[in-house]
């Protein structure tokens, strides 16, 4: 009688996944580890904002009035923001000193740097952005 042969690499994914530790309230980051929060982070670069990560991805909108020009309107500045909480993503248009709420917290655009200069343009990797909330 003869004996069934044995298949060494069966319990290979098996033994993968033994090394793998899900997290079930942590938040869903990508794009390197979140600076501090308080940060002034550029656009890619996500940052801690209390419960939240928050992480610039695009400026959508940059009508500020420029810093050496004079204005009737302030303009807005508009950023395409991901956020990341305990097992969720979304991904809005938050617009510099207005609060934005979503799953029972708070979060705003609280600096948008550099100002507007009259007759030029901002580079995009030139922008700096600052969060507060997350609570």
């Amino acid at each position: 009688m003869s004996r069934p042969m044995k298949k060494p690499f069966a319990l290979a994914p098996l033994a993968l996944l033994a090394g793998c530790v899900i997290y079930h309230n942590a938040p869903i980051v990508d794009g390197g580890p979140p600076a501090p929060e308080g940060t002034a982070v550029a656009l890619g670069q996500p940052v801690h904002v209390g419960g939240l990560v928050a992480t610039p991805k695009e400026v959508t909108e940059d009508s500020r009035c420029p810093e050496n020009v004079r204005c009737v309107w302030a303009g807005r500045l508009v950023v395409l923001t991901r956020l990341d909480g305990p097992g969720w993503r979304e991904t809005p248009e938050l617009v510099l000193g207005e609060t934005y709420a979503t799953r029972g917290t708070s979060i705003t655009l609280v600096s948008g740097t550099p100002a507007r200069r009259a007759g030029t343009e901002t580079a995009p990797g030139d922008y700096r952005f600052v969060y507060e909330g997350g609570r």
